[in-house]
């Protein structure tokens, strides 16, 4: 009854901030008026949307989710532990179970995309086969596996056709909670740059792939690591119009973060911040303009700039000047960004800025269970929010009801 009283509080409190005026500009921002949280998902299962933050978990016409459903709550998943995945109709809220996979984990799912290509019905997912990781293209409707693909997926172009991939064995011994289990790629564990390994641009209509920018082609760009260390790339989204593609270079035991872009055919490769200011989350505003966020030095925040110039921009007055999942709406008028648990309070917090103005608005606030941030924060909920395609919906994960499960916020 007093989460229930707090929380009809919380709502009540952004009805009325939802037309304000900004102190700085003196213009009058109107926010959008919110209503949920609304739980999705139930049965007595634990389940997630089914790929990371800002990617979009709706079909096209905003009827279906993609989620995954699992036993597991406080376990590292290996090879041996398979998920459903599986679609939740938005209005009856049902869980309608597609098939099972074997390459995914808490943070980033299985990585399941809608392809967006005519008709809405196909999706691509990670999964584990014959000692491989691959992608299997579905229809969603039939459950018909269209084809397969000898790649798993890391981010999809925006007109479907085309994919990122990157070595998920290698993450697996380098940042464990995104790889996957099982060895379905080769990691090259005793290589520190390795000339085979690193961004492959995959078609996705004829299952080829091609090295566009290796490991060992950005060791002059990034800082020198230790002779025990290795390098390896993670976090890759095309932009807006599908021209350019954002990740990070990271290493071992070095943790340090080198956030780079470069060209959809592999050329005009670009650093983006000067050295030691790392880079963590990120979004594309549009082909050019991208936020990164970062909390290494000075520049704690979400930054935005502009690819190939030094234009930096610290969002949201202020008020954003720490590390958070950041996505941008569909026409680009607000930021969405969560935080990560408080010290002390678990609390986790998602909140709201106008794009023009920089106001920011919160949206709520959710306290992550101890129980979840155990095991390395191997098995830990972020909240991950991400946009519906209309720009409408926002959902995302949490365990404040004392389990694992997916919300939608409606606009």
């Amino acid at each position: 009854m007093i989460r229930t009283i707090k929380y009809f509080l919380s709502i009540l409190f952004i009805a009325l901030l939802w037309s304000c005026k900004n102190s700085q500009t003196g213009i009058t921002v109107v926010f959008p008026k919110v209503s949920g949280p609304e739980q999705m998902t139930s049965n007595g299962k634990e389940h997630m949307l089914a790929s990371y933050y800002g990617i979009t978990s709706w079909s096209g016409d905003q009827k279906y989710i993609t989620v995954l459903e699992t036993d597991l709550k406080y376990k590292l998943p290996e090879q041996t532990d398979p998920a459903t995945l599986g679609i939740v109709n938005i209005i009856t809220k049902e869980f309608i179970p597609l098939t099972e996979t074997r390459a995914w984990n808490f943070q980033e799912g299985c990585m399941a995309h809608w392809l967006g290509i005519s008709p809405d019905s196909l999706i691509i997912y990670n999964d584990f086969r014959d000692g491989k990781f691959i992608s299997v293209i579905m229809n969603v409707y039939t459950r018909k596996e269209i084809k397969t693909i000898p790649y798993p997926v890391s981010a999809v172009s925006p007109d479907g056709k085309e994919a990122i991939s990157i070595n998920f064995s290698r993450l697996r011994i380098t940042r464990t909670d995104y790889g996957y289990g099982g060895e379905g790629q080769d990691s090259k564990a005793d290589i520190q740059f390795p000339e085979d390994d690193g961004l492959f641009l995959v078609n996705l209509e004829t299952g080829e792939a091609k090295l566009i920018v290796s490991i060992a082609q950005i060791r002059e760009k990034v800082p020198e690591i230790t002779k025990i260390g290795i390098e390896y790339f993670a976090h890759t989204r095309f932009s807006r119009e599908g021209s350019k593609i954002f990740w990070l270079a990271r290493a071992i035991p070095d943790r340090n973060t080198t956030s780079f872009t470069v060209n959809r055919d592999g050329t005009d490769l670009q650093r983006c911040f000067p050295d030691n200011w790392g880079g963590s989350h990120f979004d594309w505003l549009n082909d050019n303009e991208l936020m990164i966020t970062t909390n290494e030095g000075k520049q704690d925040g979400h930054i935005l700039f502009t690819v190939g110039k030094q234009d930096y921009k610290r969002l949201g007055n202020g008020i954003l000047d720490y590390d958070g999942h950041g996505t941008f709406s569909p026409d680009s008028k607000w930021m969405l960004t969560d935080t990560y648990p408080a010290n002390g309070t678990g609390e986790q917090k998602i909140y709201l800025m106008d794009m023009k103005t920089q106001a920011v608005m919160p949206l709520g606030r959710f306290k992550e269970p101890a129980e979840f941030s155990g095991g390395s924060g191997y098995w830990r909920c972020d909240l991950h929010c991400r946009w519906s395609p209309k720009g409408d919906m926002i959902g995302f994960n949490s365990t404040y009801s004392g389990s694992r499960q997916v919300y939608i916020f409606k606009l």
